[in-house]
């Protein structure tokens, strides 16, 4: 696994270089696994490259009116599970949100998010060390996680700068 760099957007951000490569990212993924990305995955997982900010699948619904009749809510959230699956999305369990995820850390990573309170953008760093070890206290005490999701909210340094 390679490291992940926090990926809050800096002044200068080429956003539209970096929503292309989270869409090549996704072509690579879903060839690699003979999975299809339908045209309403597609553009659900456009409206969630859209920002660095995680958005809720009525937020989804609402990028997608603009570009396209709006889907069902159904529609959105198996397009949303099948994002997940392979990958392609995380969901922070906090703001019962869904943000894109252009890394290739597999499937069995951990990884933290980092959210900014004030921007609301998300970052992701590795955090497999201290789910490791947040798991091996947990079994101490007799307990057997099942999953575990590490979210820290503070304020990026874009927003500190500013």
């Amino acid at each position: 696994m390679t490291a992940l760099k926090p990926t809050f957007p800096a002044p200068g951000h080429d956003h539209d270089r970096c929503s292309a490569e989270g869409l090549e990212h996704a072509e690579r993924v879903c060839a690699g696994r003979s999975q299809n990305l339908t045209p309403i995955r597609r553009q659900v997982l456009r409206a969630l490259l859209s920002s660095h900010r995680p958005l809720g699948a009525y937020e989804v619904i609402e990028e997608l009116a603009r570009v396209m009749p709006r889907p069902a809510p159904i529609t959105v959230y198996r397009a949303l599970d099948f994002l997940m699956q392979n990958g392609l999305v995380h969901r922070i369990e906090s703001r019962n949100a869904f943000l894109a995820c252009g890394h290739d850390h597999g499937d069995a990573a951990t990884v933290a998010f980092l959210i900014c309170e004030c921007c609301g953008s998300v970052a992701e760093v590795p955090a497999s060390e201290v789910t490791q070890r947040l798991n091996e206290a947990a079994r101490q005490t007799g307990f057997t996680p099942k999953m575990s999701v590490v979210e820290i909210t503070g304020v990026c340094g874009h927003c500190q700068a500013a």
